[in-house]
């Protein structure tokens, strides 16, 4: 029963009776008609202005009329200027209504034979996630419900980062400062406490690096790069950026050479002067060698961070079908290169001192390194490795990383890569890029001061809301534990949609307090419209009012409820083209539209009205409807609606 079709079908019989010519379904331009106008549908009527060689008006008029006769579901129309504006009959949004009701799938497209793997998390060994995961995961786990959604076969999985040198860092720590402390006996969560261990590396290595600055080999240094007048002119230009910000900083030669040595200095000092860099490196080595100690360190502290992350993963709704570890799939990439190269038409070349590289010069990405002369992998070597693995594993047609927007050029270059490696999915492989999300100053310090745990957002959104809940005294009487579901599915809510609203190409500020409002382009919002449906249930049973049988057929629509059901049209279509725009922005503003026009519906109309059985019977079931669409359309994104608030 898809209105927008069948009109679309219609116009094409009449464009063939008026004018004696054939147009495709496909070609008719099919729109919701403006608030501020008359009509539900409107047709475009521009294109049949040749074949009619009347002007807008008189073309609009003959195609209306042609429909109100012919087509069952039009029983009026207007005309303004170009757009002929449709009134649908109130029978085919009462059976329409029923349709929706009856059919468990509404809004879920056929299964249409692909397969699409979908990466997301991707999350480091050595530090638990963080607000930047946060929207990643988010990201992640809604665009592949839509596309299941939209009829795809999807298949989530991520690449856990537990190896390298700033997995090393965590180990090194906890090695030297960590006195035996496991998660058990500490009461922290594990990749919470791997991640102090971390941190703590990071202040040990300040404390050697700040005691070497005041040394005579800092100074030669430092005096050796001062001659350098061009270098030294460039960090004077940074700096001055930096005044202009902030009118009080002093550009001295301190200035000079601390900046020096924070941001020139630093990585040179860890690989090639400072102890605990040369530990680090020491135990990456006897990592990659194999030494027992050293992996089983390696393997009970990310054993930890595994069971943090789970715990963090549940608390989010998010899940994968398979997960893959770096330090198993490296080797895999480098295989790749090292077969390719013994191939008949290699893509990739070797230089003289033994690095392995490919030249895209010719579609200006200019030329990659794969291989490191000592024979080691790049990060891109991994994922090519990563990639066919994932395409034996499951025969994807097409693959979504879900990576920051830092990382663009990176994806270019591996997906034209693998189409010279002659993977049939390259072509489709896309980047989902998205940008930073930050906070407003001041708000939500995590424990490092620098960056925001994903747990303690989560956990912070909660005290919030049930702050906020406990002062409107809703939900007295419930249990607590029922109070703390409630609370923390308002919580997740408002995070989810606040996150996944802003087109994921574009930087966020995501504002803790600004995401509970009850008011606002909220989830906590969205909810309460679903919260509504269900006191409205709960009216009618509570006041025993039968509506099972009673025939509404003749009852005249109010213009909200039109309106209300034509949000409820749009859902399909709203599906799949955010599957097609990798975009959960389309479903949290199409649930945002919905709730709101049911808050207007909940406000205009008294929809239990005793007297008035085929009015009640008409509006219990369009709340039925509603509370359906909004609790799929939030399913997609990850949202669980309460009901109560």
């Amino acid at each position: 029963m898809n209105i927008e079709l069948i009109l679309k079908e219609n116009v094409v019989k009449a464009i063939a009776a008026l004018y004696n010519t054939n147009v495709t379904a496909d070609s008719v331009q099919i729109n919701a008609t403006p608030k501020n106008f008359e009509g539900n549908y409107s047709v475009v009527v521009f294109p049949y202005l040749k074949l009619s060689g009347k002007g807008p008006e008189d073309t609009g008029r003959e195609i209306g009329a042609f429909l109100k006769e012919q087509c069952a579901e039009v029983v009026d129309f207007n005309v303004v200027k170009g757009f002929c504006n449709l009134h649908i009959s109130d029978v085919f949004w009462q059976n329409y209504l029923k349709a929706v009701l009856d059919n468990p799938n509404f809004g879920q497209a056929a299964p249409n034979g692909q397969t699409v793997a979908v990466e997301y998390a991707s999350p480091n060994t050595n530090k638990p996630l963080h607000l930047g995961h946060i929207r990643n995961v988010l990201l992640g786990y809604a665009t592949s419900e839509i596309l299941k959604a939209a009829g795809f076969n999807v298949k989530k999985v991520q690449i856990v980062n537990d190896r390298g040198i700033h997995i090393c860092k965590s180990m090194l720590a906890w090695q030297k400062w960590g006195e035996g402390k496991t998660p058990e006996s500490s009461g922290i969560k594990g990749d919470h406490l791997v991640g102090n261990y971390y941190v703590m590396f990071e202040t040990k290595f300040q404390e050697e690096y700040k005691a070497w600055q005041k040394t005579e080999a800092a100074a030669t240094v430092l005096n050796e790069w001062l001659s350098k007048e061009k270098e030294v002119g460039k960090v004077k230009k940074e700096l001055e950026k930096k005044q202009k910000e902030n009118p009080g900083f002093v550009i001295d030669d301190a200035a000079i050479a601390a900046y020096f040595f924070k941001e020139n200095y630093k990585n040179t000092y860890f690989n090639s002067g400072s102890t605990l860099g040369a530990e680090a490196r020491e135990m990456l080595q006897q990592w990659e060698a194999g030494d027992a100690e050293t992996v089983s360190l390696w393997k009970t502290m990310n054993s930890w961070v595994y069971v943090g992350f789970d715990e963090t993963y549940k608390s989010l709704g998010v899940d994968f079908d398979k997960l893959y570890f770096e330090s198993e799939t490296y080797l895999s990439g480098k295989q790749l290169v090292e077969d390719n190269l013994h191939a008949a038409s290699p893509v990739f070349f070797k230089k003289e001192d033994g690095s392995v590289w490919i030249d895209l010069k010719d579609v200006k990405l200019d030329e990659k390194v794969v291989l490191r002369s000592d024979g080691t992998s790049m990060y891109i070597t991994q994922d090519m490795g990563t990639a066919q693995l994932r395409y034996q594993d499951f025969n994807m047609d097409r693959m979504i990383y879900v990576v920051g927007n830092e990382q663009e050029y990176h994806f270019k270059v591996l997906f034209e890569i693998l189409h010279r490696l002659g993977h049939p999915y390259a072509k489709k492989c896309y980047h989902l890029s998205y940008g930073m999300v930050e906070l407003p100053e001041g708000k939500m310090k995590s424990r490092e001061g620098t960056v925001v745990d994903a747990d303690d957002l989560v956990d912070e959104l909660i005290s919030d809301v049930r702050a906020a809940s406990e002062e409107r005294a809703t939900l007295e009487g419930l249990a607590d534990a029922n109070k703390l579901n409630i609370w923390r599915k308002v919580a997740l809510g408002a995070l989810k949609f606040y996150i996944l609203k802003v087109e994921p190409k574009k930087g966020m500020v995501f504002d803790p307090k600004q995401s509970i409002d009850l008011q606002g382009h909220t989830g906590p919002y969205i909810q309460n419209a679903y919260v509504r449906t269900q006191s409205v249930q709960r009216a009618f049973a509570q006041k025993q009012v039968k509506t099972e049988g009673v025939d509404y057929s003749a009852y005249p629509l109010h213009d909200i409820e039109r309106e209300l059901l034509l949000q409820l049209q749009q859902f399909p279509a709203t599906v799949l083209k955010a599957a097609e725009d990798y975009n959960p922005g389309d479903i949290a503003n199409y649930l945002y539209e919905l709730g709101k026009c049911f808050h207007q519906f909940w406000n205009i109309v008294k929809i239990l009205d005793e007297n008035d059985l085929p009015a009640s019977a008409f509006r219990l079931d369009l709340s039925k409807a509603v509370a359906k669409v909004l609790s799929t359309a939030g399913s997609l994104l990850g949202m669980e609606m309460p009901e109560r608030m």
